[in-house]
């Protein structure tokens, strides 16, 4: 992605073997790579490399993870993608409510996470680009307006930003619990059949009636699919 030329990665683990890979595949794609072996020196390195991303490794020597992230979010506009080793959902959870954007257990394919990077980067820092573009969408969040094809779409503030992030996660499957999270944030009271009713609305405002565009995969979540 040429548009995204510029934009800083700070890689955060104490595995050398994973941090060389990252850093070689990262680069390949047009960033600019930093790296640090322990929080101490993510903490540092942070403040002389002014991030956009921190990839940042939960298990780790003297200061872990949760902390960096918490010292990160606090002081730094960042998106934080956290890895671990296994899939705990008492360190996702923990995670999440220090700030953490997004979650990956390892093993992880690259692929998989640069996705994940691009949908960070289009959600946090739409002023780079001016607009968003993916595929048939043309998201502007200055002015909050989704364009779809042509169109303009009539939709309400829940709607903009559920469809939003719907788009920018385009290709990822999305659960009801995450969309609550990130679309209605952590405080919602609500029942999750809420996410259901706003897909049920989209859907009807892009003439989505066989759900080609915004699947549903039973027991999953949803997924935008673009191709």
């Amino acid at each position: 992605m040429r548009q995204l030329k510029g934009i800083k990665i700070l890689l955060i683990d104490d595995e050398p073997n994973i941090l060389q890979f990252l850093e070689f595949g990262l680069q390949n794609e047009g960033f600019e790579v930093m790296t640090a072996q322990d929080g101490f020196m993510a903490v540092t390195a942070a403040k002389e490399f002014q991030p956009h991303v921190a990839i940042l490794d939960v298990m780790m020597p003297g200061m872990d993870g949760f902390e960096v992230c918490r010292m990160l979010k606090k002081t730094h506009n960042i998106a934080v993608i956290m890895l671990t080793a296994k899939e705990e959902v008492e360190d996702r959870i923990k995670g999440l409510t220090l700030g953490a954007d997004d979650y990956m257990s390892k093993p992880f394919s690259f692929e998989e996470l640069l996705a994940r990077i691009h949908a960070r980067i289009r959600n946090q820092f739409p002023n780079l680009f001016g607009e968003v573009v993916a595929g048939p969408f043309r998201i502007d969040d200055r002015r909050k307006e989704i364009i779809y094809g042509e169109q303009v779409l009539e939709l309400s503030p829940t709607e903009y930003e559920l469809l939003k992030f719907l788009v920018i996660n385009h290709g990822l499957v999305l659960s009801k619990s995450m969309i609550l999270e990130k679309v209605w944030g952590y405080d919602f009271g609500g029942e999750e059949n809420i996410v259901e009713v706003y897909i049920r609305s989209l859907r009807d405002k892009l003439n989505d009636r066989e759900h080609k565009l915004i699947r549903t995969l039973r027991g999953a979540g949803y997924r935008v699919d673009l191709s």
